[in-house]
């Protein structure tokens, strides 16, 4: 039997002497790590490489550099057989809570960098392998390092501030000291030093306030408590790795159930297996393979991995170029570009440095790290970054076969389909030869995407001319992009027509009509945003044009310079992104004076599990380990939006290996009927009405099995005609009933008393919850009576138990739920992952077996829904001064194919459509569509951001036709103090005025739009913009009797207490729950512990959502406090100087009960559509929030400047929970403003199913200034401890971002004569921005008639 030693994992032989047999090439490390190790640190977040959740540290001698090398890598992807002598470092092996944590997991941690958690340990691995390569970086470079890591808790900026400790330019945020927003400056440019940011001395300044007031504190973390880094502690490379460098290579081979991997160890062995099996896929980094095998369900029974073969790592300096070995990865090749670049003649490298560009922003590093050239070059990626440059510059590409060796160019006869090229199925390619450029050449790229980071391009090109010597006559030019075809092509026609033509005005004016002819595309095109993509590739043109003139300008600049000069505002269009390292503030008042150290309330405590967290200890629910006879369940959906089903044949799945059996409604037990309106299905039987509605589910032995046996089950559909969109819903009139209005004043006298009358309306897309861990269940029945215990990853217990129940035909008390933690959850876990729990129960009520779920996911997108697309439509009357008279508006929400929470979404959304401003005469009308799309659900802000948004559209619109400014207007219209709102609710406590004022004069807003103001006349092709914005926010469930809560407090005989209540851990629940039992017991929080959430310690929960848990729970645990402390009133009476755990003892041997329940339910709230009556929410949150933008008026991209949030928090409980939830939920919003964008085909199939294609926020999406401060002197008297909600208000202050880009845009406009008004509808993406931009390139990319096409994807 042949024995194979693989590698080491955290320093222990773990996979050494592993049987041929038993190594599956399909496994994954991540896999290995998690099932077979028990390593769970490491997370599954997405599958594909694109959230960093999974990031290890991979190690191995490099015996072509002859060193070792540290690098990150996803192990989702990464082939558990490509581990031939490499360490591979998780996050368990650097550090633990039980002996030390690595200074990477302390920093992380103390710093507030970890809310839910989930992604923390792939960061932490991130920043490691940073630190192990470079001690001591600088912050470009820890920025650079989290390229491919994704967080959705906590707005990145307290992981980079705890992480800038490291940074040997730490000590300042990078700006030029003492200059606007210099981390060193005190003046009014700068929030920091503990000022309010007032002008020192001025009216309202902190600092000239009397002694006897609270101060401001800015400091959420103390970094001289940090241990030290010293790298000469960190493990060393196993020794019996390198013993393995100067032992002969011999070719390996792997046979698994369905894939065999050969690694040959020499070219000659690699060409013999290529002509043996001519359809084996190669493999360096298994970034793209691995991705088809799974996602696109995708087999390759050979798989050849060519890694350590010399010739296809050699790198090699030619006389006309640098040749690369195709297994070199990519951040090798950047490693050496960047080296010849800083060592060559800068005429010989302009290929080279266009190819950094696009390599700065290709991919994170962990797929960089292992991905390799030649993968990129034969994926033959229509969308790839790097091939436009290597077509562009006529790169050689040398291939090798067993009848020997050819070099072809890569020139447009390479690409001869989609995915398909030249290369002969026998043929291997070896190397790729990138040219020097000459002189007199010029070479430039471009990308556009979504997302700065870690994107895949919408369109991309590299471009190349070449100019007769002494010149500006073309000589040679070369135009080639990506994403305008199936294939990278060539701009052939307009590249002829260029040649011989002198590189002024009249070429670019040609150009672009000709590339407009040539570069043409359907309107229809898959990828859809047509107009787009054709305006892209005259934009980018147009930048190389201004480029190449700046150049020859420089070139030639004497007395006989042939070229035109490039105009002083066309420059900074040349210029490629930048992003200054991040600067910030948090402020927050300090604890008042006496107030004892033990009592932690006011305090920036660091969350308690934070350190389990970054270590990859704390367990979630697929941490959990595997029962000896534990099963696994993969479902079945339905591809199609609306249909009948005709016939279900599993037949074929019985014949995978490990198939235990099918599911489906006749295996239901109890009833088939679920959902918050009892108009759901635990699996569909006759109709199905979304893509993604589960029709049944496959049970297997493993997680590889189950899904391969699902992909196996046959479905057949009768179609039906579905209903997809807001707009086919109201021609057919597809509403869920009822309907709500509400009414205040006279809107027709209102109209009629106003100077002007503006009527429009405005689209707002959905957005995916994207938390990083998906829905997961595992359900255990335990064998009598029907009962079965569920560890769920749910904000919702009870309705989870409830639906259980009923499904299996039980009553409740059979059923237990518990909830340890989640990985987030912002309302998609607070209904929508029953539709997943009553599945695996079933299944385990079946097979009387535990049954695990986690969603991939791709599933957990596309079954789940998301947050509601809204359209609004409004009429709004105002007088000349811009004061608000009278609004009609109309609100539609796409509810998807069921009820579930969309009612109350629509009742917060018209609660909310005055957002900050006063009314006096409204009429509003709210409607559910019911469409084919799964049902959109609960979603942080729960509807109040729509209504709120359409709100800000027409207050805008009215500023610019008052011809006023919009900070004027929206204050004059902004509530007072006991003002009534539209549904007549008085307002108390109203701080906003205060916020408003402290916002504008923090922001140095008067000052700051004077300067963007003379930025936009300097600038034509780059503009900025700047807005600020209000919210009011209503705390309280709008359902009266879920505003309940319930808690069980334990305390044991050593005087420890266990405390349990209604709320679920999704990121601050168990330090909020601490404190408040710290300060009612009296006791350190030591000696307080939170297990667990579960059904059988505190019944009938409410959800943790609304923003209200803290409150609610809080407020039960208080009162269950209270009831222990009136016990032993008496014994702390006859004992005053006694310890708690004296009383305690005394209080048991005197037979005092230890234990209590506490209740409490917020009084006199419930509102009344009908009649306008009532008191819909407990009290109100405020915030106001001031951003500035810069726009690319030719590309749509955006970068976020400077954001100042001032919000109210009452008296907080956190300061370093509350910011770090203020700047989370503004982070979250700048993706559903600016980014999030949910796609769906005209048949109502979600294209957007994963981060590849759905991009939330990254690290470099936050504002590059980011000060928060919590309004000081404000308690709130309606909730404990006078602390106040935070967890959604603060999330629609991001609106302050998308009316900055529109302020910007309409600049852009003016520049081009165009005065109007015009529509921007939500998210502003890079495509609205930039059609938005109107100017002699979209007038030559006009947009087909609607009508006259199918477009590929439609607005939902």
């Amino acid at each position: 039997m042949n024995l194979w030693q693989l590698g080491v994992v955290n320093g222990t032989f773990s996979f050494l002497q592993v049987v041929e047999k038993d190594v599956d090439p399909e496994t994954t490390l991540l896999t290995y790590l998690r099932r077979k190790l028990g390593l769970c640190g490491t997370k599954l977040g997405c599958g594909e490489g694109g959230c960093g959740a999974c990031t290890v540290m991979i190690s191995k001698y490099d015996p072509f550099q002859k060193k070792i090398l540290h690098h990150t890598a996803n192990a989702c992807l990464f082939p558990i057989c490509a581990l031939h002598h490499v360490a591979v470092t998780t996050v368990e092996g650097i550090g633990n809570t039980k002996s030390r944590l690595h200074p990477a997991q302390e920093r992380i941690a103390k710093s507030h960098g970890s809310q839910c958690g989930f992604c923390t340990p792939g960061i932490v691995m991130s920043m490691y392998t940073l630190l192990r390569n470079k001690p001591k970086p600088k912050m470009e470079d820890i920025e650079d390092a989290f390229q491919g890591n994704l967080c959705r808790c906590t707005g990145y900026r307290p992981i980079l501030e705890g992480y800038r400790t490291f940074a040997v330019d730490s000590n300042c945020c990078g700006r030029v000291a003492n200059g606007t927003g210099c981390c060193l400056s005190k003046g009014e440019n700068s929030m920091n030093g503990g000022c309010c940011g007032g002008k020192a001395n001025g009216p309202g300044c902190c600092m000239n306030e009397k002694e006897n007031v609270t101060m401001m504190s800015s400091s959420l973390f103390d970094s001289s408590e940090f241990q030290p880094l010293d790298p000469t502690q960190e493990p060393i490379f196993p020794p019996e790795l390198m013993t393995q460098r100067n032992k002969e290579q011999k070719q390996v081979c792997f046979k698994g159930e369905r894939v065999m991997w050969i690694q040959p160890a020499t070219l000659q062995e690699l060409v013999a297996l290529k002509s043996q099996y001519p359809n084996a896929k190669l493999v360096v980094g298994n970034t793209e393979v691995g991705i088809e095998m799974r996602l696109k369900n995708m087999l390759y029974p050979v798989i050849l991995a060519p890694a350590w073969i010399p010739e296809m790592n050699t790198v090699q300096r030619t006389e006309t170029g640098i040749t690369f070995g195709a297994a070199c990865t990519l951040s090798s090749v950047e490693e050496v570009l960047r080296k010849a670049v800083a060592e060559l003649p800068s005429y010989k490298t302009e290929i080279f440095q266009a190819a950094l560009e696009q390599l700065r922003w290709f991919a994170g590093p962990q797929i960089r790290n292992v991905a390799a050239l030649g993968g990129n070059i034969m994926t033959a990626s229509p969308i790839s970054d790097l091939n436009p440059v290597l077509m562009a510059s006529g790169s050689k590409l040398t291939l090798i076969s067993v009848e020997g060796k050819r070099t072809v160019t890569m020139d447009e006869k390479f690409f001869t389909g989609y995915r398909k090229t030249i290369v002969k199925p026998e043929e291997v390619l070896l190397s790729v030869e990138i040219p020097y450029s000459k002189e007199g050449e010029y070479f430039s790229a471009f990308k556009q995407a979504y997302r700065r980071e870690d994107d895949i391009a919408i369109v991309t090109c590299g471009m190349r001319v070449l100019f007769q010597h002494g010149t500006s006559r073309v000589q040679e030019v070369k135009l080639s992009y990506g994403g305008m075809a199936p294939t990278t092509i060539l701009a052939l026609k307009t590249c002829q027509e260029l040649t011989g033509r002198d590189w002024n005005e009249k070429l670019l004016q040609d150009a672009c009509r000709l590339l407009a002819g040539e570069m043409d595309l359907s309107p229809s095109a898959p990828g859809g945003m047509v107009e787009f993509r054709r305006t892209l590739t005259l934009s980018f043109f147009f930048k190389f044009y201004l480029t190449v003139l700046q150049k020859l300008s420089k070139q030639q600049n004497g007395p006989n310079n042939v070229c035109e000069p490039i105009p002083p505002n066309y420059i900074s269009a040349t210029e490629l992104f930048h992003k200054d390292p991040i600067a910030s503030t948090q402020l927050f008042q300090e604890v008042p004076r006496g107030q004892l150290v033990e009592d932690t309330v006011g305090r920036p405590l660091v969350h308690v599990s934070a350190a389990k967290q970054a270590c990859g200890e704390a367990v979630y629910c697929d941490d959990i380990p595997h029962y000896e006879n534990e099963l696994y369940l993969t479902l079945v959906t339905s591809t199609k939006a609306h249909a009948k089903i005709l016939s279900v044949d599993a037949s074929e799945a019985q014949s995978v290996p490990g198939f235990v059996c099918f599911v489906s409604a006749k295996d239901v037990p109890g009833s088939n009927i679920t959902g918050i309106a009892n108009d759901e299905t635990v699996f569909a039987e006759d109709v199905v009405t979304c893509v993604g509605h589960i029709i049944g589910a496959v049970i297997a032995d493993t997680q590889e099995h189950s899904r391969r046996a699902a992909k196996a089950v046959k479905i057949k559909y009768e179609e039906l005609k579905p209903i997809v969109t807001i707009q086919e819903a109201i021609e057919k009139q597809s509403f869920i009933k009822p309907i709500k209005r509400i009414k205040k004043g006279d809107v027709k006298k209102g109209f009629e008393e106003s100077d002007h009358i503006l009527e429009g309306e405005m689209y707002l897309g959905g957005q995916e919850h994207f938390y990083l861990e998906t829905h997961c269940t595992l359900a255990v029945p335990k064998g009598e009576d029907g009962e079965m215990e569920l560890f769920v990853s749910t904000q919702n217990l009870t309705k989870t138990q409830e639906f259980t129940a009923t499904a299996l035909g039980v009553p409740s008390n059979r059923i237990v739920v518990r909830v340890k933690r989640m990985g987030g959850g912002f309302g998609g876990k607070e209904t929508r992952n029953t539709i997943l729990t009553t599945v695996v129960a079933v299944a385990a009520f079946k097979t009387g077996r535990p049954v695990r779920c986690m969603l991939d996911r791709d599933e957990d997108m596309l079954i789940s829904g998301g947050r509601h697309p809204f359209l609004g439509r409004y009429k709004v009357g105002f007088m000349k001064n811009g004061k608000v008279k009278s609004l009609e508006v109309s609100y539609y929400c796409n509810g998807g194919n069921s009820t579930d929470l969309s009612h109350g979404v629509m009742d917060r959304a018209l609660l909310h459509l005055d957002n900050s401003y006063n009314i006096p005469n409204v009429s509003s009308v709210g409607f559910i569509c019911k469409t084919n799309l799964s049902s959109n659900t609960a979603f942080r802000g729960f509807g109040g951001p729509q209504g709120m948004m359409i709100a800000e559209c027409w207050m805008s619109d009215l500023a610019r036709k008052c011809g006023l400014p919009p900070e004027e207007v929206r204050k004059i219209n902004l509530y007072h103090e006991g003002d009534l709102t539209h549904f007549n609710q008085k307002l108390e406590g109203f701080t906003l005025r205060r916020c408003w004022d402290e916002c504008l004069s923090s922001s140095n807003y008067h000052a700051r739009k004077k300067l963007i103001e003379e930025f936009n006349k300097q600038n034509r092709w780059k503009k900025r913009g700047m807005c600020i914005i209000p919210t009011k926010f209503g705390i309280s469930f709008t359902v009266p009797f879920l505003n309940q809560a319930g808690a069980l407090v334990h305390v044991y005989t050593d005087g420890s207490v266990l405390l349990t209540h209604g709320g679920t851990e999704m990121a601050n629940e168990t330090p909020s729950m601490a404190n408040y039992t710290l300060r009612s017991l009296g006791i350190p929080t030591s000696k307080i512990y939170i297990s667990e959430t579960s059904t059988n310690t505190v019944p009938n929960t409410s959800p943790t959502a609304a923003s209200v848990s803290a409150d609610i729970n809080g407020m039960a645990v208080h009162n269950a406090c209270q009831t222990i402390l009136k016990r032993l009133e008496p014994i702390k009476q006859s004992n005053p100087k006694g310890s708690w755990e004296d009383w305690i003892k005394t209080a048991y041997e005197n037979c005092i009960s230890l234990s209590a329940t506490g209740f409490y339910r917020i009084p006199d709230v419930g509102y009344n559509f009908e009649t306008n009556k009532g008191k819909p929410f407990h009290y109100f949150s405020y915030g106001v929030a001031c951003s500035e933008v810069e726009i690319d008026c030719l590309t749509g991209d955006h970068k976020n400047i400077r954001t100042d949030i001032v919000m109210d928090v009452g008296t907080s409980l956190n300061p370093a929970i509350d910011i770090g939830q203020i700047e989370g939920a503004f982070v979250q919003g700048i993706g559903l403003f600016t980014m999030e964008e949910l796609r769906y085909s005209p048949e109502g199939n979600l294209y957007t199913r994963g981060p590849g294609m759905y991009k939330i926020p990254a690290f470099g999406d936050i504002p590059t200034e980011f000060y928060v401060s919590l309004l000081r002197d404000c308690p709130n008297s309606k909730a404990i401890y006078s602390s106040k909600a935070v967890g959604e208000p603060p999330l629609f202050l991001s609106a302050s971002v998308f009316y900055a880009i529109k302020d910007a845009i309409y600049s852009a406009r003016e520049d081009s004569g165009v005065t109007e008004p015009f529509r921007l509808d939500s998210p502003a993406t890079p495509e609205r921005i930039r059609n938005a931009c109107v100017d002699t390139f979209t007038k030559m990319c006009p947009s087909a008639e609607p009508g006259t096409f199918k477009p590929w994807s439609v607005r939902v």
